[in-house]
């Protein structure tokens, strides 16, 4: 079904279904916890106890789809300053449901480390992809990666802006997840003029 659609728009349909079913799984699994406390609580603690299966399972779906849409949307570009990013962005989420928080201590440290991966490469992706998207969406993508990116500096420098760990996490990763679901979305539409059908010359997304 899906060899008849070129590769841009196979990157589209990827970017958007792998941010899209993280996002239903992450708000089921909050929804599904009386006790759990958005604000306060990080989204990891929804990787261990009774929503493990759910979060785990969708987080690592998420990463793998991201690491194919990045192949896909490569073919279409081949620019390895766009790609590499990419796959790191979806490596980080990958490493995240494969090394859950509860982890024992001597490697507890790769849930941080593939948490900070996937933060730090989805936010600069969404920056560069800013670089070869039309407007409106070009600043679109460029507010969402700098927003993730100053929340990611906060977080890191211990401040909440008054709303809490969990919500400061979370203005990490909403702008790059909401980006990711807008950028499938422009790549699955073919707008008036624009050169889609597999184009090998830097055109632009």
């Amino acid at each position: 079904m899906f060899m008849r659609y070129d590769d841009r728009t196979l990157a589209g349909v990827l970017f958007f279904f792998g941010s899209v079913e993280f996002l239903l799984a992450m708000l089921v699994s909050e929804g599904s916890l009386p006790t759990y406390v958005v604000s306060s609580q990080p989204i990891s603690d929804l990787g261990v106890g009774p929503t493990a299966a759910l979060f785990n399972t969708s987080i690592v779906l998420l990463g793998l789809l991201t690491l194919a849409g990045a192949y896909f949307y490569h073919r279409t570009h081949k620019t390895l300053w766009i790609t590499v990013p990419f796959l790191l962005a979806g490596i980080g989420p990958i490493g995240v449901g494969l090394f859950p928080e509860n982890l024992p201590e001597n490697i507890r440290f790769l849930h941080g480390l593939f948490a900070l991966i996937s933060f730090l490469f989805g936010g600069l992706v969404a920056i560069l992809i800013a670089t070869r998207v039309r407007p409106p969406f070009r600043y679109i993508s460029l507010l969402l990666g700098v927003l993730g990116l100053v929340a990611l500096a906060l977080f890191l420098a211990g401040q909440d802006a008054g709303i809490g760990y969990g919500g400061m996490e979370r203005m990490i990763a909403y702008p790059v997840l909401f980006w990711e679901v807008g950028f499938g979305g422009y790549l699955m539409s073919s707008p008036e003029g624009e050169p889609v059908p597999g184009a090998r010359k830097d055109t632009g997304a």
